[in-house]
């Protein structure tokens, strides 16, 4: 055809609406538009476009071909190479006319250096200006034709010098294999009657036309045998269109021409749809991630084998590696490390040997070999880790890890490491795992830290890795954790023998050799530097020099660098300066790399490359400008292996070939300037702006106007379809909009876009938005970007917990955020704004935050650490605290880095009991442990493996347990109750024994230091010394004034020799003879701790802490005073420098004192827990309790700017709200008798409520404003909200005992007060300025032999109660009907009541919650709701409609049940217990133990999906049995359910689409 313009509209039409949908993208290959003929210079045409072809074939996973084939044969090309015997053969034919051989010689040229020899066709303007193809054509195919005749040559042969380019292009795309393998389609074009009109000027544009005007026979008869061809060939891929001739035929607007274009369109739609659907199948995950893994595997081992074509010399150097490996494979061995400076050659080393440990290890030895940094799968530790296991599980047989562990980094790791080990005890075959180039994996992670790798190899598995040795501090890191010469091979410099012989096989790899005098100048210039990168490159430009190539045209550079400017030189010169630089320039600037049709946008939206283009002719179009397609593949081909394909995003893009080559382009073509413009051009692209018809305008140099021109680039939405993401533009657009200094634009098009965050989090994982954050937090100096940044990482465990779900995004950033909302209202309003939307217009049931309850970000709070499955018994620092290990009661240790919060090992030696002791030893390369599962552990903590085991009795662990060791004496010292074991730290060989007495008796024991005694102080004030070495006892003393304490605790100040003992008394200082300095507490001392300078001793006894002075002979007070808690001080810490003290308590909270003063400076709230343990290293505070799974780390110099609403400190769960949630009402922590009135707008205090006894329980009528207030004393106060100076009183009836309950009736005439097993009714009237309380109108007692528990009040006098025991009753008062409901298996926690009171809810400490019917006295539904841990609800509401319920549960989750059939409609996870609920007109109000009040609207659609699952993602089951005949409440627009509902398997949020490709290019 002379146009392919209407079907390429067509292939863009159908990439915007098909190909992206399905996550591909399309790119048209048309090598003729938009260049004119002078650019053809060199006649290399039709040898890139067969290239194009061949690429095409490579890598599209739809139609590679289309030929439109009419009744013109085309452009018919001399051969630019002719095989020397060949061209011989021809040249002998025209012996007899000297012209003709003159002719011929002139322009084919011998080149010898081509193996065998060529002729080569010289450039057209190279030698003489004046080319005459027809010419050389004509005597050409005129000496092929006689040849033939004689026999000399085939008739193949013959053909060559005939052939069309459009013949050459379809041999190769059409004809090249068998019609089922072939991805292509051919639409034929017959014009009826051609031959008829043949003689018409109009004809001549459907057939080939010679020079003098008459129709080219030979190209018709050479087009029919064509034609013939691909009938017989490809009769399936064929179709063909018939037109009927006319004069006006080629006229668009012409009927029958239309019809035919309108037929071909819609035919071609079809077909190019039919072969990619063929071709792209849906898989499910597991196909799918195995199929990334062999893709993955496929990419690496075609590397590898490119790399080992070239390999020569080392082989004493491979040899040595190889017997290493041999030697250790049947022992405990250490990874090897290649290193060496950058271009010497280790890739192709490492190479090598993934080849030649089979020879050595065995033929069923598996290989893994990762290129790291040559694919997206290889440039980040996670997913290299991710794809290695699932190989190494595939190859030994392995199960393969589920998403739950791979999705998380460190279970990852752990995961390796353990794999490692099954795969050394299967012992059926070896693995080997080389890991090339660490350098080049992205630091997420701490990747360059290398705590993934394991530090030793278990038999049969060997490690290599190979890294430059300056960059990152790799190999320094690595010489600090991997000891002995033998583990490290350094890459050297090649010798100029070996350079030569390297040279031989890269020559012969591609079938050329060099001159004597060409190959010496490469050599001589080599030896000066011995690089093989520098011999490469060399190779690269001497293999273009042909034998005739004068010496003093070539130039051999010397260094590497200068190299590589003489190749970015050349090019330039060849394609023109502004091309190269920008196309380098772009690609070099991207983030992860451009695929080939992003470059020719990009390219194409760059005004200087256009008009250095155009600068001599003007575009084909004036509509649409574009960068010709040939002008890239020209200048990509002379890149050649320079330019290399990588994977990222889950697409082939382009990056440069070596580190030096990245370095080169930035110096020479990206100055700041630069580099800010080729950012925005790209930021462009990817934002779209240029994209869907909008036009750019440009001036170009060979026009004298400006154009305002369509750049035909591809379109940049955030979504191709409903599953398929833009993935390249969320990880390109931030990085170029921040780095173009675009920065109002980030923040309005990424940074406060929740669709954005969201798409990107879902898509590539919460940790690239992280980055993308972190990258911005850098660069700009911007709260608001901090903040939104610190909101994703105090989010990250909860998506890492519960994945792919974006609900979670859309509810946890508003309750973080909205706290800063009116500070920051241009991002961070107005992302919580976006968020409210999306919630109220979610079609599914969901509750919208109307305020901020979470934990916010800015704070101390710096993130949360998990791992653990069951609470923290344990943490331990390092001597330097840059290490923290912390054991727990599933008997898990994990080790961290406090520098990089990161996991360095996860120990899983103690599996069947609780760690209780630990000590981090010999500068934190090693730790002891000791369990409950009567074992001792040494770790080395290096490697993370468990050094030895020993068996001993910790049954006294209950009592007493300490564990110590002296490295300078060898000496591990475990006390267990009364016990001593002794052992040898090196050997684990027992020493001694020291038995104390009975198991059961109180006893504290302690090891002073070398050259001291062991020390032990027992109940009766018996102190015992004991030879450290040898364990002989070398004395007693009796203590004054202990003799009738209990040691409880013990302190050891080495540096004076002494111990701190708390004991039933107080504390008592004591030294080695037996001299006894005592304070006296008012209770018994549960812990002491001492200062870093043993200057100052804390010791916890009941709410308080008191500080001591302690000095060589004195035990005294300090000034500061008794440090007072709200429940049990649990746990203390020093600050390095002694002026403050943190401490962990009961009460949940965390607080931090100044000793200088004995001031409260800040009180840390999160935990949700008490806190239990807590350890400092400089400002970085962590915490930990044995009732929590996870760590929270806290930074004390944290920024006090951002300050949001502070938190109300209810520990007693009995918090009550009045005013729509403004005013909270709750006892006082410590001071349970006074009620706090908290403001939750304002964060403080408005008033205190003297309540005379300790309050038991607190409930707010809120129209009639009164709050009730019941005492342990069996009084009920009640105050008027508005006048709360007035108080009334209900006192106690009899003695009935303290107040278990109160309920109020939802119109708030009714009040209900429960004692242990007594209710009184009261009425509350209307008076004066306050409603008044009248009563008790009726008394009653439920003579169980269980306490009440719950209560509820209805306004016809109807009571429920349930008691302790699980017993649920109805008493109608009126009557003294008494009707016993069916019972709870536990404690009934909660009684609510329906706002028509035709319902009620019942909530117990199990798993059981039922919905009544109260007309019937009979439950409707009951539902079953069962997790892992923490079963039960605390307390329920129904909405204003009685449509749904609220409740909130012990496992820290609001869920929302429909009445009408009992089905859960949404859980909510929200960190903390809920305390109160109470529903509001649109949703409710609710207070959380962390005291926090949430604020929500509940939205519920008209219609919910069938396939929508509450449970998704969480673990959790729940089921529901309904009464038969039951459901006669309104219906909502419920979920229909099954009995039994389960949570669905969870999903891999970063699964991506894996095809074998994901590039359609059509030629």
């Amino acid at each position: 055809y002379k146009t392919t313009g209407p079907c390429t509209s067509i292939i863009v039409l159908i990439s915007k609406l098909f190909y992206r949908e399905r996550g591909l993208v399309s790119m048209v290959v048309d090598m003729r538009w938009g260049v004119r003929d002078v650019v053809a210079v060199d006649h290399k045409t039709t040898e890139l476009c067969i290239k194009e072809i061949e690429s095409c074939q490579r890598m599209s996973v739809g139609p590679t071909f289309i030929a439109l084939v009419g009744n013109r044969y085309g452009y018919r090309p001399i051969p630019r190479l002719i095989e020397h015997q060949e061209f011989e053969v021809l040249s002998s034919q025209l012996m007899c006319d000297e012209s003709a051989c003159e002719l011929l010689h002139d322009w084919f040229w011998k080149d010898e250096n081509a193996v065998p020899p060529v002729y080569i066709l010289q450039p057209i303007t190279s030698h003489l200006p004046h080319y005459d193809d027809k010419t050389l054509a004509r005597l050409l195919r005129a000496a092929a034709s006689e040849a033939e005749k004689e026999g000399l040559i085939s008739k193949e042969q013959k053909h060559v010098y005939f052939k069309s380019v459009t013949e050459w292009e379809i041999e190769c795309g059409l004809l090249s294999g068998r019609e089922e393998e072939v991805n292509c389609v051919v639409f034929l074009r017959e014009v009826e009657d051609l031959q008829e009109h043949i003689k018409e000027e109009t004809s001549s544009q459907f057939v080939d036309i010679k020079a003098d005007g008459e129709i080219d026979m030979e190209a018709q008869e050479l087009l029919s045998e064509l034609k013939s061809k691909i009938s017989s060939n490809l009769s399936k891929r064929l179709k063909v269109h018939t037109v009927q001739w006319r004069s006006d035929i080629a006229r668009r607007k012409q009927k029958g021409y239309s019809k035919y274009l309108t037929s071909l369109c819609e035919q071609f739609v079809m077909e190019i749809k039919e072969q990619i659907l063929s071709r792209v199948l849906p898989c499910n995950e597991s196909d799918d991630e195995m199929a990334g893994v062999i893709q993955e595997l496929c990419h690496h081992m075609a590397l590898c084998a490119k790399k080992c074509t070239v390999f020569c010399g080392r082989r004493d150097f491979l040899v040595s590696i190889c017997e290493s490996i041999k030697q250790s494979d049947a022992s405990l061995h250490a990874p090897l490390v290649v290193f060496g400076p950058s271009g010497t050659g280790k890739t192709a080393l490492v190479c090598k040997l993934s080849q030649e440990v089979r020879t050595i290890l065995g033929e069923n030895t598996v290989v893994v070999l990762r290129l790291l940094g040559t694919s997206p799968l290889s440039s980040e530790i996670h997913s290299v880790l991710k794809s290695v296991c699932l190989q190494i599980c595939f190859a030994c047989g392995l199960s393969a890890p589920p998403a739950q562990v791979t999705n998380i980094y460190n279970d990852l790791v752990c995961f390796f490491h353990n794999l490692l080990a099954k795969v050394s005890e299967k012992n059926e075959k070896s693995l080997v795992l080389i890991l090339d180039s660490l350098d080049q994996l992205s630091p997420a992670d701490g990747a360059h830290r290398l705590y993934w790798l394991p530090k030793e190899c278990p038999p049969k598995v060997h490690i290599i890795i190979s890294t430059l040795p300056f960059e990152y501090g790799i190999l320094h890191t690595l010489q600090g954790v991997i000891a002995g010469s033998r583990c490290y091979y350094e890459v050297k410099s090649l010798s100029g023998e070996q350079g030569g012989e390297m040279l031989e096989m890269l020559m012969a790899s591609v079938k050329r050799k060099l001159t004597p005098a060409q190959r010496s100048l490469i050599l001589e210039s080599f030896e000066q530097c011995g690089q093989p990168l520098l011999l490469k490159l060399a190779f690269e430009e001497a293999r273009r020099w042909a034998s005739y190539t004068p010496l003093t045209e070539l130039q051999v550079a010397m260094t590497t660098q200068s190299a590589i400017q003489h190749l970015y030189g050349r090019l330039e010169k060849q394609h023109g300066r502004t091309l190269v630089s920008h196309a380098l320039g772009y690609i070099v600037s991207s983030k992860n790399g451009l695929s080939e049709a992003e470059l020719k946008d990009v390219l194409s939206l760059d005004d200087e490359v256009l008009g250095d283009i155009y600068q001599y002719w003007p575009p084909p179009s004036s509509d649409v400008i574009h960068l010709p397609p040939l002008l890239w593949t020209r200048l990509r081909y002379d890149l050649g292996d320079y330019l290399v394909e990588r994977q990222a995003d889950g697409f082939t893009v382009l990056g440069l070939y070596h580190r030096q080559f990245i370095e080169a382009v930035q110096e020479c073509y990206l100055s700041e300037e630069d580099k800010a413009r080729r950012h925005s051009v790209l930021a462009d692209f990817f934002k779209g702006t240029w994209s869907q018809g909008v036009r750019k305008p440009i001036t170009l140099p060979s026009l004298n106007r400006s154009l305002n021109a369509d750049r035909k680039v591809a379109a940049q939405p955030l979504w191709f379809s409903d599953k398929v993401a833009n993935v390249r533009k969320l990880s390109e657009l931030p990085y170029h909009l921040l780095h173009a200094g675009r920065i109002e634009e980030l923040k309005k098009e990424i940074l406060g876009r929740m669709d954005w965050l969201v798409c990107r989090a879902l898509n590539c994982g919460i940790k690239s938005v992280i980055g993308d954050l972190n990258l911005c937090s850098e660069c700009i100096d911007c709260s608001e970007v901090q903040l939104v940044r610190d909101t994703f990482l105090l989010l990250k465990p909860t998506v890492d917990f519960i994945e792919g779900e974006e609900n979670i995004f859309y509810y946890e950033v508003p309750a973080r955020l909205e706290f800063f909302s009116s500070s920051y209202p241009t991002l961070i309003g107005k992302l919580c704004c976006q968020c409210r939307d999306w919630c109220s217009m979610c079609q599914t049931p969901a509750l919208v935050p109307a305020c901020g309850f979470f934990q916010p970000p800015g704070g101390p709070l710096q993130t949360t650490l998990t791992g653990f499955k069951k609470g923290v018994t344990v943490l331990e620092l390092s001597p330097d605290r840059s290490l923290l290990v912390a054991g727990s009661q599933d008997g898990r240790m994990m080790v961290w880095s406090l520098k990089d919060i990161e996991v360095i090992h996860i120990l899983t030696g103690h599996s069947a009991g609780e760690v209780r002791c630990v000590q981090v030893i010999n500068e934190g390369t090693r730790a002891v442990s000791g369990s409950s599962d009567h074992s001792l552990r040494l770790w080395n903590l290096l490697t993370g493996k468990e050094v030895y085991s020993i068996q001993e009795d910790h049954a006294g662990y209950e009592v007493f347990a300490l564990l110590q060791v002296e490295t300078k004496k060898e000496m591990i010292y475990s006390v267990s109750g009364s016990q001593v074991n002794v052992w040898h730290l090196e050997t684990a060989e027992p020493l001694f024994h020291i038995s104390g007495g009975s198991p059961d008796v109180r006893m504290c024991m302690a090891v002073l230091g070398p050259g001291l005694p062991l020390i032990s102080v027992s109940e009766g004030g018996l102190l015992s010394l004991w030879d450290s070495t040898t364990g002989e006892r070398q004395g007693i003393h009796c203590l004054d004034g202990m003799s009738d304490a209990a040691p409880a605790c013990i302190a050891v100040l080495k540096n004076q020799g002494r111990i701190a003992v708390g004991n039933t008394n107080g504390i008592a200082l004591i030294s080695p003879e037996g001299r006894c300095m005592m304070e006296t507490l008012s209770s018994p001392a549960t812990f002491l701790v001492v200062s870093e300078d043993e200057m100052l001793l804390a010791a916890g006894f009941e709410k308080f802490i008191r500080i001591f002075k302690t000095q060589p002979n004195l035990l005294s007070r300090s000034s500061c005073p008794d440090l007072d808690h709200g429940d049990a001080v649990e746990t203390a810490s020093f600050s390095s420098d002694q002026s403050m003290l943190m401490t962990g308590s009961q009460d949940e909270i965390i607080r931090v004192w100044s000793l200088v003063k004995g001031l409260l400076l800040v009180s840390l709230d999160g935990m949700g827990v008490p806190v239990t343990a807590l350890v400092l290293a400089g400002s970085t505070l962590v915490s930990a309790s044995r009732s929590a799974y996870y760590l929270k780390v806290w930074n004390l110099d944290y920024n006090k700017k951002n300050k949001s609403v502070t938190p109300f400190q209810d520990r007693t769960g009995l918090a009550a709200i009045s005013h729509e949630g403004e005013l909270v009402y709750f006892p006082k922590t410590g001071d349970k008798e006074k009620i706090l009135v908290w403001n939750s707008l304002e964060g403080k205090t408005v008033d205190t409520l003297d309540a005379s006894r300790e309050v038991t329980c607190l409930e707010v009528a809120e129209m009639k404003k009164l709050l009730f207030c019941g005492l342990l004393s069996g009084t009920v106060l009640v105050f008027p909200v508005n006048f709360r100076q007035d108080t009334m009183c209900i006192p106690p009836r009899k003695s009935l005992g303290p107040t278990c309950c109160i309920g109020i009736s939802k119109q708030e005439e009714k009040l209900a007060v429960a004692y242990e097993n007594s209710i009184c009714v009261f009425d509350i009237n209307p008076g004066r300025h306050y409603s008044v309380i009248d009563g008790p109108i009726y008394e009653f007692s439920t003579w169980g032999p269980s306490a009440i528990s719950s209560v509820a009040v209805l306004a016809s006098y109807r009571v429920l109660y349930g008691m302790e025991n699980g017993e649920l009753c109805s008493h109608e008062c009126k009557t003294s009907k008494v009707v016993s409901l069916d019972a709870h298996d536990s404690k009934v926690t909660c009684i609510a009541i329906s706002n028509s009171e035709r319902y009620a809810l019942s909530g117990s400490q199990d798993t059981i919650q039922r919905l009544w019917n109260l007309d019937l006295s009979q439950w409707d539904h009951e539902m079953d709701y069962k997790v892992k841990f923490s079963n039960g609800i605390l307390c329920a509401a129904f909405s204003h409609d009685d449509r749904y319920v609220f409740t909130g549960s012990q496992d820290r989750a609001l869920k929302v049940w429909d009445i009408s059939n009992g089905s859960l409609l949404m859980v909510q996870y929200v960190y903390a217990t809920i305390n109160r609920i109470v529903a509001t007109p649109e949703g409710l109000i609710a207070t959380t133990r962390l005291g926090y009040v949430i604020r929500e609207k509940f939205h519920c659609p008209d219609y919910i999906s069938a396939q929508y699952n509450p449970l998704q993602n969480i673990k959790a089951t729940y089921s529901v049995k309904s009464r038969k005949g039951a459901g006669d409440a309104p219906m909502s627009p419920a979920v229909p359910r099954n009995n039994s509902e389960t949570a669905s398997p969870r999903k891999d949020y970063k699964k991506q689409s894996l095809k074998s490709s994901q590039m359609c290019l059509l030629v």
